[in-house]
């Protein structure tokens, strides 16, 4: 077995979580849920989650990661033999999530293409994203792409690879990021008057008139469920990452600065898109998902005129780099997993999980060419409609899968191994643990219940009001 790689220093390791953090959920999925749960009441909500909810499950897998240096497949059995399917299921979870997340990151890459050939008016009609989804030649061809490009990182290795690409890449994308919020804060419609300012008060100012109690409900449950899949835990990544993580590093405080840096870029999202969609949509144009980036954003960017042709290049080059940091960390946590359980060479592990993720990606995107046999119309149990191959596989992985695994977690924890596992761990060289009384009471009682809702909704057992 090779001799196992470790991030050069804590700079280097929260780059790299925070890169596997910031991914397209932020982009996506944060604008849109704050701009339907009452704006400022969303972000406050998500702010107090993420420094209690999210903490407690990222320390921990971090700290799991660390403490038995072994990817998840294998450390959860490490830390208790018992457990040791929760590190199979916590395996599952990215080798599902790889093949469809590259095949998104090639949607992705077809517009920053686009948008640099400057036919971004074209990319703003509807129908260029429909007939690109319904074409398996362009969308497997753009797969491949992307596929490849995650799959040569990972094979350089930890330091060569995800750390070096994780130097260079994030701070361009947090400059990318300011710049457009910046920019989107200064724009103006000519016709109607309405400005970027006004779009961001309806982002960050409380909008609560008749709020019942279920509204609040489903506000806490959609930014508990946001910060959870943001965060890149219960899919192996972080327990992967914290293997990797030096012994005499301070691990309380890069879990801080992931968390911040995260939650940072996530209300960033907000800025950039929900003042541009504003000022030229409406409120009623806000919408999530790919809709939101590969529908709505262009037609924002097309209103804009010749500027909105630059602003598409920065825009989708940034979503780029957000999806490459967030793929290689999916695929690095399968790799590592081979590496420990099976003995793989990283070469042999990365063309394997590469062919695999290839076959899989090629029969999900003929999911959405109508004329194939994998073309189909699922309504899922949590609400959504006709959904597609691959909104079936992200379904199974984010919505079934990582809360049983992050419950499971809590379990062995806060119940079997019991909370001062982790604590020992993350003060190891005397650090301090500040939210220590916070910290037990979560993983025991707070998180499993929490999770336990997250996993009762996605199944429809308990149903949110839209």
């Amino acid at each position: 077995m090779e001799k196992r790689n470790k991030f050069s220093g804590s700079f280097g390791f929260v780059l790299a979580a925070a890169g596997s953090a910031v991914g397209l959920g932020n982009i996506w999925r944060f604008p849109a849920l704050a701009a339907r749960n009452g704006g400022g009441l969303f972000l406050i909500v998500y702010l107090v989650l993420a420094l209690t909810f999210g903490f407690t499950l990222l320390i921990t897998e971090v700290a799991i990661g660390r403490k038995t240096n072994q990817s998840s497949l294998t450390a959860y059995g490490k830390l208790n033999k018992k457990f040791g399917w929760l590190g199979i299921i916590s395996a599952i979870v990215p080798f599902l999530i790889l093949p469809y997340y590259c095949i998104v990151g090639g949607w992705v890459l077809k517009y920053a293409v686009a948008f640099i050939m400057g036919q971004g008016s074209k990319a703003a009609d509807t129908q260029y994203f429909l007939d690109f989804l319904g074409d398996p030649v362009w969308t497997i061809l753009f797969d491949f792409i992307f596929l490849a490009a995650t799959c040569f990182i990972v094979f350089r290795g930890v330091n060569k690879g995800i750390e070096s690409l994780s130097k260079i890449l994030m701070p361009i994308l947090l400059v990318l990021v300011i710049g457009i919020a910046i920019f989107s804060l200064t724009i103006k419609n000519k016709e109607t008057g309405v400005t970027g300012l006004e779009g961001f008060k309806y982002y960050v100012v409380p909008n609560v008139d008749g709020y019942t109690f279920g509204d609040y409900f489903r506000v806490v449950m959609d930014a508990m469920t946001q910060l959870f899949y943001s965060i890149s835990v219960a899919m192996g990544i972080m327990v992967t990452y914290g293997s990797y993580y030096k012994k005499d590093d301070n691990l309380v405080k890069s879990v801080n600065h992931i968390e911040i840096f995260d939650t940072i870029v996530a209300f960033l999202a907000g800025v950039m898109i929900i003042p541009a969609v504003y000022v030229f949509m409406g409120k009623e144009g806000m919408t999530g998902g790919a809709g939101l980036v590969f529908i709505v954003i262009p037609k924002v960017f097309d209103s804009m005129g010749a500027v909105g042709q630059f602003v598409g290049v920065l825009f989708f080059l940034m979503v780029l780099f957000a999806a490459l940091t967030s793929s290689i960390s999916v695929l690095e946590a399968v790799v590592s997993g081979m590496i420990d359980k099976f003995g793989m060479e990283r070469k042999k592990a990365v063309i394997s999980e590469g062919l695999i993720a290839m076959v899989i990606g090629v029969i999900i995107c003929l999911g959405y060419y109508s004329k194939s046999i994998f073309y189909m119309e699922v309504d899922l149990p949590n609400g959504q409609k006709g959904q597609q191959l691959l909104d079936v596989v992200d379904y199974l992985a984010n919505n079934i899968f990582m809360p049983v695994v992050a419950i499971g977690t809590c379990i062995l924890i806060g119940w079997i191994a019991k909370p001062k596992t982790v604590i020992d761990e993350a003060t190891i060289n005397g650090e301090r643990f500040g939210r220590k009384l916070l910290y037990k009471a979560m993983i025991t009682v707070v998180a499993p219940i929490l999770l336990t809702l997250i996993l009762l909704v996605s199944l429809g057992i308990i149903k949110l009001k839209a």
